[in-house]
């Protein structure tokens, strides 16, 4: 008997918490690489791995799913990897430290590519009070025993797991991994069992999903999932003993994605664009909104229902379109269309979900720009009967010529709008004719090179006509036709290597001075008596020379395929080839060397140091070997030691693990520390083989019961401690805090000794008040002007910033900015006579400027100045003896006081 644990508890808040959120998706792009996307694999085990156990999946990825890729183990004994990258236990055993940690490998059958990752396994943490909490949280949900009665007694019927589908809803917010059903067999009492599942969302694409615990059988999601991706998983769940026969039939196990109203609807695009003709009659079609919603169309949450928000402008009606609230096809419902009045309509579309609730639906809007179009009636008429161009050889998007056209519809509508054609003289299609939205004009461009040794003229025949049709009854032909003449320029083409590349095929180690091959080039330029002279442009490892005449190119170098020049066996030159023309042209033509390799290269130990312990138990060095040459003249290799000395064989034994890595041991009992050099003969399977001893560094120290050394000699890098660095580090910001406060302190000060402001209440701004000031500026003590605000007046700092209500009385008031002359920033010292002239009159002609001489703010005028007292001037004759009618002159800023003092008796 079979029966499923559900965690029917947790589920129902989630489910209720879910339903009230909403989720927007969005997706990046992942670029493709091949390998393992992960630099180590991690699993969590019990203490006892059984034989034939799964313990993790390695994802291997194949982006271009043509490679054919087998799996390996560092450690076969223990573990193995199936094609689909499970590993799995070879044996069984405890889990201890020294199965902690292996190497997968993926190697390319054809390639012999190779990839490696890590796998690291951990202990989990078992603790007695959860179990007994997990029973008591837990629902069970028992299925009866199917029993019939044979012979007077009761016998089991074999019979299949069946299980209700089970519902899950959308974006779920975890905690993660949640538990979903618990999958029982009665047979788990006798027997021990294991769990599985198997299908897309568990050990299929998209993998990882659902999981299950082997042992109790638990089956739990791992992230959110989303109805928008896959709606429904179908998995199949399995029970076998520990030797891997099945002892119940596999189950299936249907996972129902719940949607949730998490999609906004979207339009396909945010502004639509509709035309309508003028004098449109009520019922007219213009056009079809579109939105699409990614939640379940089926329910609810993806019925869309269409309405118009507002019109824009209003005129003459302000419903004069309609829409399908269902299909979103919009529609006039009013006569009065005339595009004279109004040109266009802009009509705000919205989107609403739930079939349209305004409570519970989700909305969205797009703007549909509807164009009152223009009738046809005038089509468009050539200015010219023949048009003339030239352009030169090999050119493209050369502008040719320039055909116009007169069109007496409305400029810039398709009644307008001109479309050019080429209706003879050009069967290869060299030309096209774009107009140009502007001007209406016919571009006539070169799309494909012409060679002026194949065509030297051109006749085309051009044709001119609207975008839409002429209106019925107009009696004008429905386009224009002309021609125009092309002249080709002949000038200096390239040279061209063919075949470009050129691909040759060498064993490395060929010897200097050996000719390689020929590599000529050819001139298009049939009518032109011309040389070709050829020189190298490219050549990496300097290895090769080209003669300058007849291009025979000739080693000067060992060709190496090991060298890092070449990439895969391909050693790539470029040459180029130049002629005598004028202007002289030049073409560049690529050697490619495809590099044979032979066994030039012996293999050497790798790592060339190691750490062992002073025992052999515990106690191994795994090595491997390094060639830089290719299969066959690289592995597998053989490992040995040397006869010579002795002591090596002696203390040391090495044992073939496979064709790529061996394992070094200790052979006697007890090896004092220290450094050891292990010579080690290493041949690969060349032909004829080569050989090389290979030192290898070992060092031997005490090791605890882990297998780590426990030596305190070990080797320290010479240099400054952490503790040295970070007090450095703080000390270095301290000081640019410190600079910095500094800088900013000085700049408050500058701005302080500048922002001395005459400021007055806004209830005493009368214009003919008397100011009183404090202080008066410091008189011929007072020397230290800035001239560069007379040469660069546009670089002083506007008072932009001031409190509400409070200003300068010799301030003018905010009016829209007069043109006051800018000089340039480096004006002549010569010109400031012209510029302050220039902006009297300019202040003169300003309304906005106060009538009155603005007033001046000076700072301490300090003592000692030789100017004497105003006090004693004394004016020569009484106001009334003063003529005034001058003031008339002095512009509008002086009107007042001309009218005040000027008008005579009056």
């Amino acid at each position: 008997m079979c029966r499923i644990v559900g965690a029917s508890r947790t589920l129902l808040p989630l489910l209720a918490a879910l339903l009230q959120a909403s989720v927007e998706a969005s997706g990046e792009i992942a670029l493709c690489k091949t390998g393992f996307p992960e630099d180590v694999y991690s699993a969590v085990l019990s203490q006892d791995v059984h034989e034939g156990q799964p313990l993790l999946n390695v994802k291997f990825s194949n982006c271009n799913g043509k490679r054919k890729v087998q799996y390996e183990s560092s450690e076969p004994a223990d573990f193995k990897v199936d094609e689909d990258g499970m590993v799995y236990a070879v044996r069984s055993f405890p889990l201890s430290s020294e199965h902690a940690k292996f190497l997968i490998y993926a190697q390319d059958k054809e390639t012999q590519e190779k990839w490696q990752v890590a796998v690291k396994l951990s202990l989990k943490p078992t603790l007695p009070e959860d179990s007994v909490k997990e029973s008591q949280e837990i629902e069970e949900i028992v299925f009866p025993r199917q029993v019939t009665k044979h012979n007077g007694h009761l016998q089991r019927q074999k019979r299949d797991w069946v299980i209700p589908p089970i519902n899950l809803p959308e974006n779920s917010r975890g905690p993660f991994p949640q538990e979903l059903v618990r999958i029982r067999s009665d047979r788990d009492k006798n027997l021990s069992l294991r769990y599985s599942v198997t299908g897309p969302g568990a050990d299929q694409p998209p993998t990882g999903i659902f999981i299950i615990n082997p042992i109790s059988g638990q089956l739990s999601v791992t992230k959110p999932l989303d109805r928008e991706l896959i709606a429904r998983f179908h998995l199949r769940a399995h029970a076998v003993d520990i030797n891997g026969n099945q002892v119940e039939n596999p189950i299936d196990i249907v996972i129902n994605v719940i949607d949730m109203n998490d999609n906004r609807p979207e339009f396909l695009h945010q502004v639509w664009n509709g035309t309508v003709p003028e004098g449109s009659k009520p019922g007219t079609y213009v056009m079809t909104v579109t939105a699409i919603d990614a939640d379940d169309p089926n329910a609810l949450n993806g019925m869309l229902r269409y309405r118009i928000l507002s019109q824009a402008p209003s005129t003459p009606s302000p419903n004069m379109f309609t829409i399908n609230n269902e299909t979103g096809d919009i529609i006039t419902v009013a006569a009065g269309l005339d595009r004279e009045k109004v040109q266009q309509y802009t009509l705000i579309i919205q989107a609403t979900d739930m079939e349209g609730n305004p409570t519970y639906g989700l909305s969205n809007t797009a703007t549909a720009v509807i164009t009152v179009t223009d009738v046809n009636d005038n089509p468009p008429e050539f200015t010219a009967m023949t048009f003339y161009g030239e352009v030169p050889e090999n050119r493209v998007d050369v502008i040719v010529a320039n055909l116009t056209v007169t069109d007496k519809d409305q400029p810039h509508t398709p009644a307008w709008n001109a479309a050019y054609r080429i209706s003879g003289g050009d069967p290869t299609g060299r030309f096209a004719i774009q107009t140009d939205p502007n001007s209406n004009d016919g571009l006539v461009t070169v799309v494909k090179p012409i060679d002026f040794e194949t065509n030297r003229m051109f006749v085309l025949t051009v044709a001119a006509e609207n975008q839409v049709p002429l209106a019925k009854g107009i009696q004008h032909p429905p386009q224009s036709t002309a021609t125009v003449s092309v002249t080709v320029i002949d000038v200096n083409e390239n040279p061209y290597f063919a075949p470009n590349p050129k691909i040759i095929r060498q064993e490395e180690g060929l010897h200097a001075g050996t000719m390689l091959t020929t590599f000529t080039a050819q001139d298009p330029d049939r009518y032109m008596q011309q040389n070709i002279r050829y020189t190298k442009l490219s050549d990496p490892a300097n290895w090769l020379k080209i003669d300058p005449v007849n291009g025979q190119i000739t080693t000067i170098a060992v060709l190496d395929r090991e060298s890092p020049n070449v990439k895969n066996n391909i050693y790539n030159a470029t040459f180029l080839a130049s002629d005598n023309g004028i202007p002289p042209m030049s073409g560049t033509g690529t050697l490619q060397i495809y590099l044979l390799d032979i066994n030039d290269n012996a293999p050497q130990v790798l790592p060339q140091e190691a750490e062992t312990c002073e025992t052999p138990d515990p106690n191994s060095i795994n090595i491997t070997a390094l060639d830089y040459d290719i299969d066959p003249n690289a592995g597998p290799f053989a490992f040995d030691l040397p006869l010579s000395p002795a002591t090596i064989k002696r203390n040391w034994t090495i044992t073939r693990l496979n064709g790529d890595f061996a394992q070094l041991n200790l052979k006697i009992k007890f090896l004092e520390a220290g450094i050891y050099e292990v010579p080690i003969i290493i041949t690969d399977s060349g032909n004829p083989p080569k050989s090389n001893i290979s030192i290898l560094r070992v060092k031997v120290c005490q090791c605890d019961s882990n297998g780590d050394c426990t030596d305190v000699d070990r080797i320290v890098g010479a240099g400054l401690g952490t503790g040295a660095i970070i007090a450095i580090l703080l000390c270095i910001i301290i000081l640019l805090i410190l600079v910095l406060m500094f800088v900013v302190w000085m700049k408050r000060r500058d701005k302080e000794r500048q922002a001395k402001q005459l400021l007055i209440d806004p209830e005493d701004d009368v214009r003919d008040n008397i100011l009183k000031y404090d202080e008066e500026g410091g008189g011929e003590e007072d020397q230290d002007y800035d001239l560069s605000q007379l040469q660069q007046p546009d670089t002083v700092e506007p008072d932009a910033i001031k409190p509400v209500g409070i200003r300068r009385l010799d301030e003018r008031p905010i009016h829209a900015e007069p043109q006051y002359p800018v000089r340039s920033a480096a004006p002549h010292p010569g010109d400031i006579g012209d510029f302050i002239n220039e902006g009297l009159k300019a202040a003169d002609n300003d309304p906005t400027a106060p009538p009155y001489d603005s007033l001046l703010v000076f700072d301490y005028e300090g003592s000692g100045s030789t100017a004497g007292s105003l006090s004693s001037l004394n004016s020569s004759s009484s106001g009334g003896e003063q003529d005034y009618d001058y003031l008339n002159d002095w512009g509008p800023r002086f009107k007042k006081l001309a009218d005040m003092y000027g008008g005579g008796d009056e």
